[in-house]
């Protein structure tokens, strides 16, 4: 399809994959097959992007409250998740910044080896930033308080001077732009922990179709919905 150049030009976008279990379930498979599917859109939506010039685009792969799902789903999920680090981009050959936001010392070793290795190769890459959300939610906020009161402790920082922008400079996506716009399939209306500091005016929105069907002529409709928006971030 073509669009005019400004169409999802130096967009920042946040995506909540969400659906998989429930399009599993329409089709008497098990969840790990809706996980599946939906780790392959994944891989599709974000090739688009990048093709589309979108600045930064940010996936919930797995959220801090998601380790409370049964262990054969989780252990699935995990499986997923390293599989397509491995083998879902040719990230060498591509101008994408990797990124991922959470606390990984949850999980793998061996996980956890590869993700510094995808941050470290692609840091200097000037294209589009890729961020995979993983053990990600609201503790972010928590975390950077901490820190912050960390330097207030040690003497190197008064509590007055504290401001939002120290506090957006100690979330996990410090030095990038906050998101235009959240997107959300499935037909929810809720953003579930994700992002909460930076979607302060994201403009939300919503769309009724699980994230295994989720299509690039999706993407085309959301980001066509985010255009008609008139942005005020409080103003007139």
């Amino acid at each position: 399809m073509n669009h005019p150049k400004e169409f999802a030009e130096g967009l920042s976008i946040g995506i909540i994959m969400d659906g998989n279990g429930r399009w599993a379930k329409q089709r008497g498979l098990p969840r790990t097959a809706g996980h599946k599917k939906g780790a392959a859109v994944f891989q599709d939506i974000a090739n688009y992007c990048e093709e589309l010039g979108v600045s930064s685009v940010t996936f919930y792969a797995f959220s801090t409250e998601n380790w409370k799902r049964p262990l054969e789903e989780v252990s699935a999920i995990m499986k997923l998740f390293g599989e397509y680090l491995l083998k879902g981009f040719n990230y060498k050959d591509r101008n994408i910044r990797i990124k991922f936001l959470g606390d990984r010392a949850a999980l793998d070793a061996k996980l956890q080896k590869l993700m510094n290795e995808l941050e470290e190769d692609s840091a200097a890459k000037t294209g589009m930033t890729l961020n995979i959300a993983v053990n990600y939610g609201g503790p972010e906020i928590v975390r950077a308080a901490r820190q912050l009161a960390q330097q207030v402790a040690e003497g190197t920082l008064k509590p007055e001077d504290i401001t939002e922008e120290m506090m957006s400079d100690h979330m996990y996506t410090a030095g990038q732009k906050d998101p235009d716009f959240i997107l959300r399939p499935s037909g929810e209306k809720r953003l579930s922990n994700f992002m909460l500091w930076q979607a302060a005016y994201a403009e939300l929105v919503e769309m009724d179709v699980l994230w295994p069907d989720f299509t690039r002529d999706d993407l085309d409709a959301a980001i066509t919905e985010f255009n008609k928006r008139s942005r005020r971030f409080g103003g007139i």
